[in-house]
């Protein structure tokens, strides 16, 4: 059966491209956004943990930042282990439940998470100023099709 241009396979081969063009535009944004919080001193998944932080307003328990974060408790916790010996955050007693445990950001996190955002907009005005301002409302059109 022939396909978009009239050659067999031409359709299937070209969503082979496309979906191999996607993984390696979204491995170097990852690469990117690595590089720009590492000038913050953060790693992705620190930074994510800082920033549940500030807009949960709130000290969170260890499942529930695993939950919002969508990863398992023992990494969760390994993670806070490491937030914790950098000073910013802080475990504290659950005043409800005496058995849990919350992290609550400190003063210094805080800093630092608003140093990975300055970063973080940074990488993301680089990125739409990259994009012709035509093309920039069809991109984010045809990327939510992946979702």
């Amino acid at each position: 059966m022939n396909d978009i241009d009239g050659r067999p396979g031409a359709s299937s081969a070209l969503a082979d491209e496309t979906i191999f063009s996607v993984i390696h535009a979204a491995h170097a944004l990852e690469d990117k956004l690595e590089e720009a919080l590492e000038k913050a001193h953060l790693s992705m998944p620190k930074y994510s943990v800082l920033k549940e932080l500030v807009s949960a307003g709130e000290a969170l328990s260890l499942g529930e930042l695993a939950s919002r974060l969508s990863c398992v408790r023992s990494n969760m916790t390994q993670l806070v282990d490491r937030l914790e010996a950098d000073g910013l955050v802080r475990r504290v007693a659950c005043p409800t439940d005496r058995r849990s445990v919350k992290a609550e950001i400190t003063e210094a996190g805080r800093d630092r998470q608003a140093e990975g955002s300055k970063e973080v907009t940074r990488l993301q005005d680089a990125v739409a100023s990259s994009v012709p301002v035509e093309d920039r409302a069809t991109l984010v059109r045809l990327l939510a099709h992946l979702k």
